[in-house]
């Protein structure tokens, strides 16, 4: 008995340092990246957050309306980039990275001037500092100068899934809009669409 349970464990540990020497990690680039989070998960993952705001960017570039908008201004547009929203039923969608990410493209663009949406209240308490009498008036900065947004975007991400004999297809939407804040008439929308498709029946999960 003490044999076959020396034997066992033998094997066990065996077992165990064969697993752990089969690991293997390298870098790959986006698009490797994206097909193997395919064999791996159904969710939302970083390439489908590039993706749609390549997309947006895109149909912004040709989109008729929003270039006629761009023409009568004459100027870089002001905009203010409010939230896009989660109206997934997944609790932990990325939506963080999908606002960040907006921002960043936005900016690298070079075609607009950014409103700092999270950085206001923080600016405006910094400001009121500044003018309680605590720093010298003539550097002191002024209430009122702050640059009001032209633009105000915003937008949301939604999910359908439809499932059969454990096969499931997730339609995912990303819906952006922008509206001109001084008359409220929306100068742009746009949507993309990403699906992911998972077969559980087959893989066993």
């Amino acid at each position: 008995m003490k044999k076959l349970t020396s034997l066992l464990s033998l094997l066990l540990i065996g077992v165990f340092l064969a697993s752990c020497g089969s690991f293997k990690a390298k870098r790959v680039s986006r698009d490797e990246s994206d097909e193997l989070a395919a064999e791996i998960t159904d969710k939302w993952v970083v390439r489908d957050t590039e993706m749609s705001v390549e997309s947006f960017l895109k149909q912004m570039k040709t989109h008729k309306g929003f270039q006629r908008y761009l023409q009568k201004l004459g100027r870089e547009p002001k905009l203010f980039v409010s939230e896009v929203q989660n109206m997934t039923s997944e609790a932990y969608f990325p939506i963080d990275d999908m606002n960040d990410e907006l921002l960043n493209e936005l900016s690298s663009s070079g075609e607009f001037v950014l409103i700092d949406a999270a950085a206001r209240e923080k600016i405006l308490k910094e400001i009121t500092y500044q003018n309680d009498g605590m720093v010298s008036p003539n550097e002191a900065k002024r209430i009122g100068n702050q640059a009001g947004a032209d633009l105000l975007i915003f937008g949301a991400v939604r999910m359908k899934p439809s499932s059969r004999d454990g096969k499931t297809i997730k339609e995912y939407t990303v819906n952006l809009r922008m509206t001109d804040l001084e008359r409220g008439v929306e100068v742009l929308r746009t949507r993309s669409k990403i699906n992911k498709y998972s077969d559980r029946a087959a893989s066993g999960w």
